[in-house]
């Protein structure tokens, strides 16, 4: 085949520091734009945004070459940075060192847009940890839990 050609989505989820309630709505109004330039300059595109004042969840879709641990640290440390210079008060800002990804099949992305646009309804009754657990558990993926949190 002389063409390549790739259709991938990934539902990314970090939260900042320690779950530190960093990310007010105002901030948050600014920062998914400005994650979405991120990802343009990474030959991605962001689909969807929600979160709280701890985390985030991102639907994007990553060109056939990128990397989503490269694109990771792209968006984690070019967003640090601004948060960092457009908000002074936020000096002691910082994301956790990890994250999570999953694959999203396209035939599931209008349902992964509707979750993280109900983020707030979500989390009156689910915390970050007890949500973040059940992705993994859903992904039967394995982990530590005294590795988990930072």
């Amino acid at each position: 085949m002389p063409q390549s050609f790739a259709c991938l989505h990934y539902h990314l989820i970090f939260s900042t520091k320690n779950r530190a309630p960093w990310l007010a709505d105002a901030l948050l109004n600014r920062l998914y734009p400005y994650l979405g330039g991120i990802l343009r300059a990474e030959r991605g595109a962001l689909a969807a945004a929600g979160g709280m004042p701890d985390h985030v969840h991102l639907l994007v879709s990553l060109g056939r070459e990128s990397s989503v641990s490269d694109v990771l640290r792209q968006i984690k440390g070019s967003s640090s940075r601004w948060i960092h210079e457009t908000f002074p008060d936020l000096r002691g800002f910082a994301w956790q060192s990890g994250y999570a990804a999953f694959a999203v099949s396209y035939s599931h992305i209008d349902r992964v847009k509707q979750y993280l646009a109900a983020q707030s309804d979500h989390h009156r009754t689910v915390t970050f940890q007890e949500e973040f657990l059940a992705f993994l558990g859903r992904h039967d993926i394995e982990f530590d839990e005294r590795y988990l949190w930072d």
